[in-house]
């Protein structure tokens, strides 16, 4: 049986291809993005784009300046302290709803991804990590009791990778952060899920951190120039 086709209005796959340029590095945080740039990409009018990209500032991936007009968003050091917060929070509660899920089948599959990430880490495959490390975060979180958690992570997670490219930006980090998703799958293992709630919020500050680090590095630099 061939699967049932999913439907998209204009406005949902203006939308999915505005995200789509930004995850991929496309445009970068402060780019100017035009209604009249995506009509003509898609074919489209411009009336569904506009509500498109409504909704995209809605969610925190654009901005609207009087003078620029549109914008992909970029974050400040209290924007990324907020949303890696956040981030936590979101895994955290994952986890506590999500604790009956994580059965011998999920313990395996969270024990592949983390031998893949060691091959990733080991060769200093930043964007590997990235893909697998965003696949580690998934696996806590997709569960039946939890979806409302995964669809927000999920969301948080696209929009930082996308304006700071992601371990690419801190490459240091990705030792660290895989030691710390061997500690959160012990605990769980262990059927301690409070101590991986914990365990997940103490690894999202600690990467929150280590950006606002490279940020705050990157931006003396320049000002040395």
């Amino acid at each position: 049986m061939k699967p049932k086709a999913v439907f998209m209005t204009k406005a949902e796959l203006a939308r999915q291809h505005i995200q789509e340029m930004i995850v991929s590095g496309a445009v970068r945080a402060g780019a100017r993005i035009t209604t009249r740039e995506i009509a003509e990409a898609l074919g489209m009018s411009e009336t569904p784009i506009r509500e498109a990209l409504r909704s995209l500032s809605a969610e925190g991936w654009l901005d609207f300046h009087a003078h620029l007009g549109v914008v992909v968003a970029s974050f400040n050091s209290d924007h990324v302290h907020e949303v890696y917060a956040l981030r936590g929070m979101l895994g955290a509660l994952a986890i506590e709803l999500g604790a009956p899920s994580y059965d011998v089948d999920r313990l395996a599959e969270i024990d592949r991804n983390i031998a893949e990430s060691e091959a990733a880490v080991s060769s200093t495959d930043a964007g590997l990590y990235a893909r697998l490390n965003h696949d580690f975060h998934v696996l806590l979180c997709d569960t039946p009791h939890s979806q409302w958690s995964l669809k927000l992570l999920v969301n948080l997670r696209a929009q930082t990778m996308a304006m700071h490219r992601g371990f690419e930006a801190v490459p240091q980090r990705m030792r660290a952060s895989l030691d710390e998703h061997r500690d959160i799958r012990k605990a769980i293992s262990s059927g301690d899920y409070d101590r991986a709630a914990t365990l997940v919020r103490q690894h999202e500050e600690a990467a929150g951190l280590a950006l606002i680090g490279e940020l705050d590095r990157s931006r003396a630099e320049l000002a040395a120039k």
